[in-house]
């Protein structure tokens, strides 16, 4: 009973663990290895044989025949005696071997041996998972939300295996209940306190990037490269591709037909608005595109500080800034340059620019302005005091002083 005990535990394990033949066998072997050593000494007699499709096992000792009064060592000797109880054929310096029954080693060695088994098996089922989640960091992974708490959710894969997705690599807009299936890529793969922790991500650029891949067959053929993403969970994100084929048009390809292609990946994203752009070594072409919707009128580039000063007509200055900067911001994270934009006018014989300014109004609060596009005094009058403030992020009593200035040059 006590064998076919230890063999429904371990069988069990193999079945729950799926742990391969031959690891289970060498595990089962060195636990029944080292409680021969406590018993015995020794285990260099004994033969463990192991028959996992029966689910049984035997252990079988050999031992030298001794004469009665030479028997110094009865684990590795046989008295002659003894040995003629088994077979009166024996004689003195023949090999005995008899059947060691697991009942013989005592219920303690027997619980010792049970607890070494499955204390084994565990850490063979970590280094499983750590390793299974190891080679899969960059990957999506589905599971299903097992418990929702504050500061993370608890996700269990098709194998029962326990998964992390932590408040910080969710999208905002993200709620998730007990029993949802959840899409999220590995993030990290860690050892704490021994245990494999394996964190998950649904924030991470390389999340859009496959999702691309899943969806968009020349991606995951390879006839579309993803050159670049950058992204605001659950807001906005810009996608850089291109084609080495010259007969496909990698924006229409990935964005599809009405948007069918792309529909998908924007839901899974909580609406997360995404513009694919065709990318171009052509640095001015690239910022050009980055700043879509806003049409760009002209472009100076700075090489060596990585800096581009972009001239656009006044009502395109808010679509290349975007809701809360978001738009030019992305394009700086994308082409690598960091972009501002200035409105192009002619200017007023009597118009101002702001530098002139610049002993009355502190040079960052001027930088300030220019970079919402306000490079001369009526380019800022002409703005509503509400939206100065709103859009430069200033203090009220600081574009009060700004605006009194600039309009006292008017009067």
């Amino acid at each position: 009973m006590e064998n076919i005990s230890l063999i429904d535990t371990f069988a069990e394990f193999k079945e729950l663990k799926n742990i391969d033949r031959v690891t289970m066998m060498s595990v089962l072997e060195d636990v029944f290895r080292s409680v021969l050593i406590k018993q015995f000494g020794t285990d260099e007699n004994f033969d463990v044989i192991i028959n996992i499709d029966k689910g049984d096992f035997e252990i079988w000792r050999n031992r030298e025949v001794v004469e009665d009064d030479e028997l110094d060592d009865p684990n590795l000797q046989i008295s002659l005696s003894e040995a003629k109880k088994i077979d009166d054929d024996y004689e003195v310096g023949e090999d005995v071997t008899d059947e060691v029954k697991l009942l013989d080693f005592g219920r303690r060695a027997i619980l010792n041996l049970r607890q070494n088994l499955a204390s084994k098996i565990m850490e063979l089922e970590k280094d499983h998972i750590y390793g299974k989640y190891k080679d899969k960091i960059g990957d999506i992974v589905t599971g299903e939300v097992y418990q929702v708490w504050k500061k993370e959710i608890l996700i269990l894969d098709d194998e029962g295996n326990e998964l992390i997705l932590p408040k910080t690599e969710q999208i905002p807009s993200d709620y998730f209940r007990k029993g949802d299936t959840v899409r999220a890529i590995v993030y990290k793969v860690e050892l704490r306190n021994n245990n494999p922790l394996i964190i998950l991500s649904r924030t991470a650029p390389v999340f859009l990037e496959r999702l691309f891949e899943l969806e968009i067959p020349e991606i995951f053929d390879g006839l579309i490269t993803i050159k670049k993403i950058v992204r605001v969970p659950g807001e906005r994100a810009k996608v850089a591709v291109e084609s080495y084929d010259e007969r496909i048009d990698p924006v229409g390809a990935c964005v599809g037909m009405k948007g069918s292609r792309i529909h998908g990946i924007v839901r899974e994203l909580r609406n997360e608005n995404i513009d694919v752009i065709n990318y171009s070594a052509n640095t001015q072409l690239f910022i050009k595109r980055a700043l879509n919707p806003a049409k760009i009128n002209n472009i100076k580039l700075n090489e060596e500080y990585k800096k581009a000063d972009v001239y656009l007509k006044p009502e395109e200055v808010s679509l290349a800034i975007g809701k809360g900067g978001l738009n030019i911001r992305l394009a700086s994270q994308l082409t690598g340059y960091e972009i501002d934009v200035y409105r192009e006018t002619q200017q007023d014989d009597d118009d101002v620019n702001l530098d002139e300014f610049s002993d009355e109004i502190e040079g960052w609060i001027i930088d300030t302005l220019k970079g919402i596009g306000c490079d001369t005094a009526k380019n800022v009058l002409n703005i509503p005091r509400e939206e100065l403030i709103k859009r430069t992020d200033l203090e009220d009593e600081t574009i009060d002083d700004v605006l009194k200035i600039l309009k006292s040059e008017f009067e």
